[in-house]
Protein backbone atom coordinates (compact mmCIF):
# COMPACT_ATOMS: atom_id res chain seq x y z
CA UNK A 1 0.00 0.00 0.00
CA UNK A 2 1.26 3.46 -0.92
CA UNK A 3 -0.27 6.68 0.41
CA UNK A 4 -1.41 9.13 -2.23
CA UNK A 5 -0.29 12.34 -0.51
CA UNK A 6 -0.01 15.56 -2.51
CA UNK A 7 2.94 17.13 -0.72
CA UNK A 8 6.02 19.21 -1.45
CA UNK A 9 9.59 18.11 -0.63
CA UNK A 10 10.87 19.35 2.74
CA UNK A 11 13.74 21.16 1.01
CA UNK A 12 11.27 23.34 -0.91
CA UNK A 13 9.61 24.80 2.20
CA UNK A 14 12.23 24.49 4.91
CA UNK A 15 15.59 24.99 3.23
CA UNK A 16 17.67 26.06 6.23
CA UNK A 17 21.11 25.04 5.02
CA UNK A 18 21.67 23.34 8.39
CA UNK A 19 22.08 19.60 8.80
CA UNK A 20 20.28 18.05 10.51
CA UNK A 21 17.09 20.10 10.76
CA UNK A 22 16.57 20.99 14.42
CA UNK A 23 13.41 22.51 15.90
CA UNK A 24 14.07 23.40 19.53
CA UNK A 25 12.78 25.43 22.42
CA UNK A 26 11.00 25.16 25.76
CA UNK A 27 8.24 22.65 26.36
CA UNK A 28 6.10 25.56 27.57
CA UNK A 29 6.31 29.29 27.05
CA UNK A 30 6.42 30.44 30.68
CA UNK A 31 7.48 34.09 30.61
CA UNK A 32 8.50 36.52 27.90
CA UNK A 33 12.03 36.68 29.33
CA UNK A 34 12.36 32.89 29.33
CA UNK A 35 11.20 32.51 25.71
CA UNK A 36 13.32 35.33 24.31
CA UNK A 37 16.45 34.46 26.30
CA UNK A 38 16.21 30.79 25.30
CA UNK A 39 15.74 31.81 21.67
CA UNK A 40 18.88 33.95 21.72
CA UNK A 41 20.96 31.12 23.22
CA UNK A 42 19.61 28.63 20.68
CA UNK A 43 20.26 30.97 17.77
CA UNK A 44 23.81 31.56 19.01
CA UNK A 45 24.61 27.86 18.65
CA UNK A 46 24.17 28.09 14.87
CA UNK A 47 22.51 24.65 14.96
CA UNK A 48 18.85 25.58 15.31
CA UNK A 49 16.47 26.50 12.50
CA UNK A 50 13.12 26.78 14.27
CA UNK A 51 12.10 27.92 17.76
CA UNK A 52 9.34 25.80 19.30
CA UNK A 53 7.28 26.56 22.41
CA UNK A 54 4.03 25.20 23.79
CA UNK A 55 1.43 27.95 24.10
CA UNK A 56 -1.57 25.75 24.90
CA UNK A 57 -0.77 22.61 26.88
CA UNK A 58 -3.20 19.65 27.00
CA UNK A 59 -2.82 18.33 30.54
CA UNK A 60 -4.04 15.04 31.93
CA UNK A 61 -5.65 16.59 35.01
CA UNK A 62 -7.24 20.00 35.62
CA UNK A 63 -5.26 22.36 37.80
CA UNK A 64 -1.95 21.56 36.13
CA UNK A 65 -0.28 24.28 34.06
CA UNK A 66 -2.23 24.36 30.79
CA UNK A 67 -0.08 26.85 28.96
CA UNK A 68 0.30 30.60 29.13
CA UNK A 69 -2.24 31.10 26.35
CA UNK A 70 -2.43 33.57 23.51
CA UNK A 71 -0.11 36.13 25.10
CA UNK A 72 2.74 33.71 24.48
CA UNK A 73 2.28 34.14 20.74
CA UNK A 74 3.51 37.72 21.11
CA UNK A 75 6.63 36.40 22.85
CA UNK A 76 7.31 34.06 19.92
CA UNK A 77 6.88 36.98 17.54
CA UNK A 78 9.42 39.05 19.49
CA UNK A 79 11.87 36.12 19.64
CA UNK A 80 11.60 35.72 15.87
CA UNK A 81 12.19 39.43 15.25
CA UNK A 82 15.29 39.46 17.46
CA UNK A 83 16.89 36.16 16.39
CA UNK A 84 15.60 35.43 12.89
CA UNK A 85 14.51 31.95 13.94
CA UNK A 86 11.29 30.59 12.47
CA UNK A 87 8.64 29.72 15.06
CA UNK A 88 6.44 26.69 15.72
CA UNK A 89 3.72 25.75 18.17
CA UNK A 90 1.09 23.07 18.77
CA UNK A 91 -2.55 23.64 17.84
CA UNK A 92 -5.48 21.58 19.06
CA UNK A 93 -8.55 23.62 18.05
CA UNK A 94 -9.69 25.83 15.21
CA UNK A 95 -9.25 28.85 17.50
CA UNK A 96 -5.63 27.89 18.14
CA UNK A 97 -5.03 27.73 14.38
CA UNK A 98 -6.58 31.13 13.79
CA UNK A 99 -4.65 32.83 16.60
CA UNK A 100 -1.32 31.22 15.70
CA UNK A 101 -1.64 32.22 12.06
CA UNK A 102 -2.70 35.75 12.98
CA UNK A 103 0.45 36.03 15.14
CA UNK A 104 2.65 34.91 12.25
CA UNK A 105 3.69 31.50 13.60
CA UNK A 106 5.59 29.77 10.79
CA UNK A 107 4.95 26.08 11.50
CA UNK A 108 2.09 24.35 13.29
CA UNK A 109 2.05 20.86 14.72
CA UNK A 110 -0.78 18.55 15.76
CA UNK A 111 -0.11 16.83 19.09
CA UNK A 112 -0.35 13.12 19.88
CA UNK A 113 -3.62 13.41 21.80
CA UNK A 114 -5.21 15.37 18.97
CA UNK A 115 -4.01 12.88 16.33
CA UNK A 116 -5.82 10.14 18.26
CA UNK A 117 -9.17 11.92 17.76
CA UNK A 118 -10.40 12.21 14.14
CA UNK A 119 -12.99 14.82 15.18
CA UNK A 120 -10.23 17.07 16.54
CA UNK A 121 -8.05 16.53 13.48
CA UNK A 122 -10.93 17.36 11.17
CA UNK A 123 -11.65 20.57 13.09
CA UNK A 124 -8.01 21.59 12.66
CA UNK A 125 -8.09 20.59 8.98
CA UNK A 126 -11.20 22.67 8.37
CA UNK A 127 -9.50 25.68 9.95
CA UNK A 128 -6.53 25.19 7.61
CA UNK A 129 -8.56 25.27 4.40
CA UNK A 130 -7.03 27.77 2.00
CA UNK A 131 -3.96 28.37 4.19
CA UNK A 132 -0.37 27.91 3.04
CA UNK A 133 1.46 26.89 6.20
CA UNK A 134 3.66 23.90 7.09
CA UNK A 135 1.98 21.37 9.40
CA UNK A 136 3.63 18.51 11.27
CA UNK A 137 1.53 15.65 12.65
CA UNK A 138 2.69 13.72 15.71
CA UNK A 139 1.96 10.02 15.98
CA UNK A 140 -1.07 9.16 18.13
CA UNK A 141 -0.58 8.21 21.77
CA UNK A 142 -1.36 4.55 21.07
CA UNK A 143 0.49 2.45 18.46
CA UNK A 144 -2.12 2.81 15.72
CA UNK A 145 -0.59 3.48 12.30
CA UNK A 146 -4.02 3.98 10.71
CA UNK A 147 -4.81 6.89 13.03
CA UNK A 148 -1.50 8.53 12.16
CA UNK A 149 -2.08 8.04 8.45
CA UNK A 150 -5.67 9.24 8.74
CA UNK A 151 -4.61 12.47 10.42
CA UNK A 152 -2.01 13.14 7.72
CA UNK A 153 -4.61 12.50 5.02
CA UNK A 154 -7.14 14.85 6.62
CA UNK A 155 -4.61 17.67 6.84
CA UNK A 156 -3.41 17.01 3.29
CA UNK A 157 -6.96 17.04 1.91
CA UNK A 158 -7.42 20.47 3.46
CA UNK A 159 -4.85 21.69 0.92
CA UNK A 160 -1.75 21.54 3.12
CA UNK A 161 1.13 20.44 0.88
CA UNK A 162 3.92 21.40 3.28
CA UNK A 163 3.33 18.36 5.43
CA UNK A 164 5.49 16.24 7.71
CA UNK A 165 5.21 13.71 10.53
CA UNK A 166 6.71 13.70 14.01
CA UNK A 167 7.70 10.40 15.61
CA UNK A 168 7.40 10.88 19.39
CA UNK A 169 6.91 7.29 20.56
CA UNK A 170 3.87 5.42 21.84
CA UNK A 171 2.30 4.60 25.18
CA UNK A 172 2.90 1.07 26.39
CA UNK A 173 1.69 -1.03 29.30
CA UNK A 174 5.23 -2.24 29.80
CA UNK A 175 7.37 0.04 31.92
CA UNK A 176 10.79 0.55 30.34
CA UNK A 177 13.54 3.14 30.38
CA UNK A 178 11.53 5.24 27.89
CA UNK A 179 8.65 7.56 28.63
CA UNK A 180 7.11 6.48 25.32
CA UNK A 181 8.26 3.36 23.50
CA UNK A 182 9.95 4.32 20.21
CA UNK A 183 8.39 1.39 18.31
CA UNK A 184 10.66 2.23 15.39
CA UNK A 185 8.91 -0.32 13.21
CA UNK A 186 5.77 1.86 13.04
CA UNK A 187 7.77 4.88 11.89
CA UNK A 188 9.48 2.65 9.32
CA UNK A 189 6.08 1.39 8.13
CA UNK A 190 4.92 4.99 7.66
CA UNK A 191 8.09 5.75 5.70
CA UNK A 192 7.48 2.67 3.57
CA UNK A 193 3.93 3.66 2.57
CA UNK A 194 4.82 7.35 2.16
CA UNK A 195 8.50 7.58 1.09
CA UNK A 196 8.19 11.27 0.21
CA UNK A 197 6.86 12.22 3.66
CA UNK A 198 9.48 13.84 5.91
CA UNK A 199 9.59 12.30 9.39
CA UNK A 200 11.07 14.29 12.25
CA UNK A 201 12.07 12.56 15.48
CA UNK A 202 11.05 13.81 18.94
CA UNK A 203 13.60 12.25 21.31
CA UNK A 204 12.43 14.40 24.22
CA UNK A 205 9.04 12.71 24.46
CA UNK A 206 10.39 9.28 23.63
CA UNK A 207 12.99 9.46 26.39
CA UNK A 208 11.35 11.44 29.17
CA UNK A 209 14.84 12.04 30.53
CA UNK A 210 17.63 14.07 28.96
CA UNK A 211 20.29 11.38 29.53
CA UNK A 212 18.75 9.07 26.89
CA UNK A 213 18.27 11.71 24.20
CA UNK A 214 21.68 11.29 22.46
CA UNK A 215 21.07 7.55 22.03
CA UNK A 216 17.61 8.00 20.49
CA UNK A 217 18.73 10.93 18.32
CA UNK A 218 21.56 8.86 16.83
CA UNK A 219 19.18 5.99 16.12
CA UNK A 220 16.82 8.41 14.34
CA UNK A 221 19.71 9.65 12.19
CA UNK A 222 20.65 6.07 11.36
CA UNK A 223 17.05 5.43 10.23
CA UNK A 224 17.20 8.43 7.86
CA UNK A 225 14.78 10.68 9.72
CA UNK A 226 14.89 14.27 8.48
CA UNK A 227 15.57 16.05 11.75
CA UNK A 228 14.53 16.61 15.34
CA UNK A 229 12.14 18.52 17.54
CA UNK A 230 13.83 18.77 20.94
CA UNK A 231 12.80 20.56 24.10
CA UNK A 232 15.37 23.09 25.30
CA UNK A 233 15.08 25.44 28.27
CA UNK A 234 17.43 28.13 29.54
CA UNK A 235 17.31 26.42 32.96
CA UNK A 236 15.57 23.00 32.85
CA UNK A 237 15.74 22.62 36.63
CA UNK A 238 13.03 25.28 37.06
CA UNK A 239 10.91 24.42 34.00
CA UNK A 240 7.18 24.46 34.66
CA UNK A 241 6.58 21.32 32.57
CA UNK A 242 8.66 18.27 31.58
CA UNK A 243 11.77 19.49 33.38
CA UNK A 244 13.56 16.11 33.21
CA UNK A 245 13.49 15.85 29.43
CA UNK A 246 14.61 19.38 28.57
CA UNK A 247 18.22 20.29 27.80
CA UNK A 248 20.05 23.61 27.88
CA UNK A 249 20.91 25.23 24.53
CA UNK A 250 24.60 24.51 25.16
CA UNK A 251 23.90 20.83 25.85
CA UNK A 252 21.76 20.66 22.73
CA UNK A 253 24.60 22.07 20.62
CA UNK A 254 26.96 19.43 22.03
CA UNK A 255 24.41 16.72 21.27
CA UNK A 256 24.12 17.81 17.63
CA UNK A 257 27.90 18.12 17.26
CA UNK A 258 28.39 14.57 18.52
CA UNK A 259 25.95 12.95 16.12
CA UNK A 260 27.38 10.73 13.41
CA UNK A 261 25.50 11.98 10.37
CA UNK A 262 24.85 9.50 7.59
CA UNK A 263 23.32 9.69 4.13
CA UNK A 264 20.65 7.49 2.61
CA UNK A 265 22.79 6.82 -0.48
CA UNK A 266 26.42 6.87 -1.63
CA UNK A 267 27.92 7.98 -4.94
CA UNK A 268 30.84 5.58 -4.52
CA UNK A 269 30.46 2.86 -7.22
CA UNK A 270 32.62 0.40 -5.24
CA UNK A 271 30.33 0.77 -2.24
CA UNK A 272 27.22 0.39 -4.42
CA UNK A 273 28.59 -2.77 -6.07
CA UNK A 274 29.43 -4.35 -2.72
CA UNK A 275 26.04 -3.38 -1.29
CA UNK A 276 24.25 -4.85 -4.31
CA UNK A 277 26.15 -8.13 -3.89
CA UNK A 278 25.28 -8.36 -0.19
CA UNK A 279 21.63 -7.56 -0.90
CA UNK A 280 21.59 -10.33 -3.50
CA UNK A 281 22.72 -12.74 -0.80
CA UNK A 282 19.95 -11.50 1.50
CA UNK A 283 17.36 -11.93 -1.27
CA UNK A 284 18.44 -15.55 -1.76
CA UNK A 285 18.24 -16.26 1.99
CA UNK A 286 14.83 -14.56 2.23
CA UNK A 287 13.56 -16.83 -0.55
CA UNK A 288 14.83 -19.83 1.41
CA UNK A 289 13.14 -18.62 4.61
CA UNK A 290 9.78 -18.19 2.86
CA UNK A 291 10.13 -21.61 1.22
CA UNK A 292 10.90 -23.24 4.58
CA UNK A 293 7.94 -21.51 6.24
CA UNK A 294 5.70 -22.75 3.42
CA UNK A 295 7.06 -26.29 3.94
CA UNK A 296 6.36 -25.97 7.66
CA UNK A 297 2.76 -24.92 6.99
CA UNK A 298 2.20 -28.02 4.84
CA UNK A 299 3.18 -30.14 7.84
CA UNK A 300 0.93 -27.99 10.03
CA UNK A 301 -2.00 -28.83 7.75
CA UNK A 302 -1.30 -32.54 8.12
CA UNK A 303 -1.18 -32.11 11.90
CA UNK A 304 -4.50 -30.25 11.75
CA UNK A 305 -6.10 -33.09 9.83
CA UNK A 306 -4.67 -35.66 12.27
CA UNK A 307 -5.95 -33.70 15.29
CA UNK A 308 -9.37 -33.32 13.66
CA UNK A 309 -9.67 -37.02 12.95
CA UNK A 310 -8.65 -37.90 16.52
CA UNK A 311 -10.74 -35.14 18.15
CA UNK A 312 -7.74 -33.38 19.70
CA UNK A 313 -7.71 -29.61 20.43
CA UNK A 314 -5.67 -27.25 18.27
CA UNK A 315 -3.79 -25.49 21.07
CA UNK A 316 -1.55 -27.53 23.33
CA UNK A 317 0.16 -25.18 25.76
CA UNK A 318 2.92 -27.59 26.80
CA UNK A 319 4.04 -28.02 23.21
CA UNK A 320 4.06 -24.23 22.64
CA UNK A 321 6.13 -23.65 25.79
CA UNK A 322 8.57 -26.31 24.65
CA UNK A 323 8.98 -24.60 21.27
CA UNK A 324 9.63 -21.21 22.87
CA UNK A 325 12.18 -22.62 25.32
CA UNK A 326 14.15 -24.72 22.84
CA UNK A 327 14.14 -22.26 19.95
CA UNK A 328 15.03 -19.31 22.19
CA UNK A 329 18.08 -21.14 23.51
CA UNK A 330 19.13 -22.09 19.99
CA UNK A 331 18.61 -18.53 18.73
CA UNK A 332 20.60 -17.09 21.64
CA UNK A 333 23.49 -19.38 20.75
CA UNK A 334 23.33 -17.89 17.25
CA UNK A 335 23.48 -14.35 18.68
CA UNK A 336 19.81 -13.53 18.02
CA UNK A 337 17.88 -11.42 20.52
CA UNK A 338 15.31 -13.34 22.56
CA UNK A 339 12.63 -10.70 22.00
CA UNK A 340 13.03 -10.98 18.23
CA UNK A 341 12.95 -14.79 18.37
CA UNK A 342 9.78 -14.89 20.45
CA UNK A 343 8.00 -12.40 18.17
CA UNK A 344 8.99 -14.41 15.09
CA UNK A 345 7.79 -17.66 16.65
CA UNK A 346 4.53 -16.02 17.73
CA UNK A 347 3.86 -14.92 14.15
CA UNK A 348 4.52 -18.41 12.80
CA UNK A 349 2.52 -20.02 15.61
CA UNK A 350 -0.40 -17.68 14.98
CA UNK A 351 -0.51 -18.65 11.31
CA UNK A 352 -0.26 -22.32 12.28
CA UNK A 353 -3.25 -21.97 14.61
CA UNK A 354 -5.21 -20.20 11.88
CA UNK A 355 -4.54 -22.96 9.36
CA UNK A 356 -5.42 -25.74 11.81
CA UNK A 357 -8.59 -23.91 12.82
CA UNK A 358 -9.53 -23.66 9.14
CA UNK A 359 -9.08 -27.41 8.70
CA UNK A 360 -10.93 -28.23 11.92
CA UNK A 361 -13.98 -26.20 10.95
CA UNK A 362 -14.09 -26.87 7.24
CA UNK A 363 -17.47 -28.13 6.10
CA UNK A 364 -17.30 -31.64 4.66
CA UNK A 365 -17.68 -31.87 0.90
CA UNK A 366 -21.18 -32.86 -0.22
CA UNK A 367 -21.13 -35.98 -2.35
CA UNK A 368 -22.94 -35.78 -5.68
Amino acid sequence: MKLNLDILPLSSWLATGKEPLVIAGPCSAETEEQVVATAHLLAATGKISVLRAGIWKPRTRPGEFEGIGSIGLEWLKRAKEETGLLTATEVATAKHVEEALAAGVDILWVGARSTANPFTVQEIADALQGVDVPVLVKNPVNPDLSLWIGALERINRAGIKKLGAIHRGFSSYEKTAFRNEPMWDLAIQLKTVAPELPIINDPSHICGTRELIPYVAQKAVDLDMQGFIIESHIDPSVAWTDAKQQVTPAALADLINNLSLRKAESNDPVFEDKLAALRKEIDAIDDQIIKKVADRMKIVEKIGEYKRDNKVTILQVNRWEEIIEKRSKFAKALNLEEDFTVKLLELIHGESIRKQNQIMNAKPAVEA
